[in-house]
């Protein structure tokens, strides 16, 4: 394949499943019915994460994790998992990615309760 030639869908998923260990389900049924959202995820992928990117691929690993973790996106958090056993990346990192999301969202859940703590303040003990 040249430079200028897009990868087929085979090429794709061989790469994925490189990175991953799998591909996921959900990308499976969308090539199948939209070729196109395969390539404008890679054109995405390509965007947020260049080759020539600020952050190591360990790093990029585990903020997707924290990123999909919060979202709840179980088809990421699963990609993410995957791609986390590939890398090697070590469990205790996995682990403090994971306590640093817990604690944003119960910091997030403590924040949008102020409305809440103002009621308490006016009503009897």
């Amino acid at each position: 394949m040249n430079a200028t030639q897009k990868p087929t869908v085979d090429e794709v998923f061989g790469m994925m499943r490189k990175m991953m260990g799998a591909v996921p389900s959900a990308t499976e049924k969308a090539t199948k019915v939209d070729e196109g959202l395969l390539y404008e995820h890679l054109r995405s992928r390509q965007f947020a994460m260049p080759p020539e990117g600020a952050l190591d691929e360990e790093t990029r690993t585990l903020l997707y994790l924290a990123s999909a973790l919060a979202a709840g996106s179980a088809a990421c958090i699963q990609a993410m998992a995957n791609k986390a056993r590939m890398q090697g990346i070590p469990a205790a990192k996995i682990l403090e990615t994971l306590h640093i999301v817990r604690f944003a969202l119960a910091t997030k859940v403590i924040g949008e309760a102020e409305p809440v703590f103002e009621a308490l303040q006016s009503m009897p003990k």
